[in-house]
């Protein structure tokens, strides 16, 4: 019986430091792998009309806002165009707005109107012939129809105005197709294309990047991520090109913006977090490119 008590002493007084020694181990986090910063927006920037490259206001390295022009594709017959339909829709609004004729009916139904009743008294008086007064009653009736071609004829001017506005539209629109605009607000990475090449509607001209906000992306194991998910808090770390830490950085706070579905053949999960660029000296301080880490609390 003693000897049986003291084993399972002896086993307990094993089992403690095992116990504790397991108890004293963090507990373990999941880890993001292969973080690197990456672009959210980069694009070539294409032609929408066909012509001869004329003008090309950017260089490589130049930081431009958006609706920026950056080149003119050659506009000349846009902007004689454009000039035509001005002129034209400047007649038609004219034409629309016209009530001379309109009065002009308005009056000669009134006169005739007074006519007619003359007559008709003259007529009471037998002074004129009956097919006078009938005459009378008829051109009566007649300016009143003039009165409705007026106001017809005014009805359609006003629609031939409203189609002139929009052929004057067309033809701004026109013009402006010639012109490449920055879409947002971006890095010149790369000219594309030289000044008086012929180009056609998607040739790229320029190569524009979003540097104001990047995105870092790494891989987490598909069995540590079951528990995150889209908006978990995050610490972002960017390393300097050369390095492998980046102790002595401030940690970047964030969110997973976003989590695949997908698992790939190393059954990891692709993620990723925005971050905000800031410049230093005019210079970006995070560049595509770069590595880093992401760490969830």
């Amino acid at each position: 019986m003693r000897f049986t008590l003291s084993v399972l002493y002896l086993a307990i007084a094993a089992a403690i430091p095992a116990f504790a020694q397991q108890a004293a181990v963090p507990k373990q986090t999941p880890v993001v792998e292969n973080c690197v910063v990456q672009y959210i927006n980069k694009v070539d920037v294409p032609a929408r009309a066909e012509g001869s490259l004329t003008e090309m206001r950017v260089d490589e390295g130049v930081t431009v806002a958006k609706d920026y022009v950056l080149a003119v594709i050659d506009d000349t017959a846009a902007k004689i165009n454009l000039a035509l339909k001005q002129a034209e829709e400047k007649e038609a609004v004219l034409n629309a707005t016209n009530e001379v004729n309109l009065n002009d009916a308005k009056n000669s139904e009134q006169l005739a109107k007074a006519e007619a009743e003359a007559y008709e008294e003259l007529r009471r008086e037998r002074a004129i012939p009956y097919w006078e007064l009938e005459k009378k009653k008829l051109e009566a009736d007649r300016a009143l129809l003039r009165i409705d071609l007026a106001e017809m004829n005014k009805s359609i001017a006003e629609v031939q105005a409203f189609g002139k506005r929009q052929e004057l539209a067309l033809a701004e629109y026109e013009l402006k197709r010639r012109q490449i605009v920055a879409p947002w607000d971006g890095f010149i990475e790369s000219r594309r294309a030289q000044l008086g090449e012929w180009v056609q509607p998607g040739t790229p001209i320029l190569t524009l990047i979003q540097m104001d906000k990047l995105r870092v992306e790494g891989d987490i194991d598909a069995l540590e991520s079951r528990r995150i998910v889209k908006g978990t808090k995050v610490e972002v770390k960017v390393f300097d090109i050369g390095t492998s830490s980046s102790s002595e950085q401030k940690p970047i706070k964030g969110i997973l913006g976003y989590v695949s579905m997908e698992i790939d053949l190393n059954g990891r999960h692709r993620v990723w977090v925005e971050i905000d660029n800031v410049k230093d000296d005019g210079v970006w301080r995070y560049k595509p490119g770069m590595m880093a880490e992401i760490k969830i609390p």
